[in-house]
């Protein structure tokens, strides 16, 4: 499917939420809001391909060094996404933990709305970012446009996950991840805060204990929030706060190193 397809289904579906919201009288959307989420995640179509072609041709250089060889098979498939999932909860996990990472992944998390078009407000940085976190995946043996394809069903399942139109799920919540859970990811309540860094997945979450079940409605935002719906603003705001944390005076070079990739407690 074209992206041109993709984007005009994706928002035909915020369309479609934001009536339903309209609708049962919630208080779900926001004009200017809805408009930077798009911005944003338009301009991060064009800012991360640099970034996703590298990621494909690092896949591609490590393949050639495959440990296994594996079939064109549906159990490989479901191995693969699977996998995936796994480096995107060890990605996700720290970029909410290493302050590079966060820089990147913060324009994410900075509305103050859940909701479909949450979705894409998305990091023009993390196609850089994150590269390493999947390169394990060539190298047993996964094919690189199977990669590909992967996180590509990982994040149209992602965006489903941004409502708050849907409620409790009963039995999937303990394997899969559900809009429930990912209610509690966004929000910045202290007992909900930095939890459910899973994909399609949340047992790595209830593996490693990173995760909350939904008790009452969340905040949404960050700590520090950012009061501009300038797309520009929105995109790089977190580098511009690494920035000043790197650069303040006084700081030998190991403290200013330190500010970028020591991981802060969650």
């Amino acid at each position: 499917m074209s992206p041109v397809v993709l984007i005009a289904l994706a928002l035909g579906l915020v369309t479609l939420e934001a009536a339903v919201c309209r609708v049962l009288r919630r208080g779900g959307y926001d004009l200017m809001d809805t408009l930077a989420n798009i911005a944003v995640g338009s301009g991060a179509l064009v800012a991360g391909m640099p970034g996703r072609a590298a990621a494909v041709a690092a896949s591609f250089a490590l393949y050639e060094f495959r440990l296994f060889d594996l079939p064109n098979a549906a159990w490989v498939w479901v191995l693969l996404i699977v996998a995936e999932d796994l480096c995107y909860y060890g990605f996700h996990r720290a970029s909410h933990t290493i302050p590079m990472l966060w820089a990147a992944h913060v324009t994410h998390h900075s509305s103050h709305r859940f909701n479909l078009s949450t979705a894409l407000r998305a990091s023009w940085t993390t196609p850089f970012t994150g590269i390493v976190f999947w390169l394990p995946l060539p190298l047993l043996g996964f094919h690189p446009l199977w990669i590909a394809a992967a996180h590509g069903i990982s994040l149209g399942y992602q965006f489903f996950m941004h409502t708050e139109l849907v409620g409790r799920l009963g039995p999937l919540e303990w394997l899969f991840n559900t809009p429930s859970h990912h209610r509690v990811h966004h929000a910045r309540d202290d007992h909900y805060l930095d939890r459910n860094f899973g994909g399609i997945l949340i047992v790595w979450d209830r593996l490693f204990g990173t995760f909350a079940a939904e008790e009452r409605r969340p905040t949404y935002g960050t700590l520090e929030p950012v009061d501009s719906h300038h797309p520009v603003v929105i995109a790089l705001h977190g580098w511009g706060s690494l920035l000043a944390s790197v650069t303040r005076r006084g700081l030998s070079m190991r403290q200013r190193l330190a500010r970028l990739v020591s991981p802060v407690a969650g």
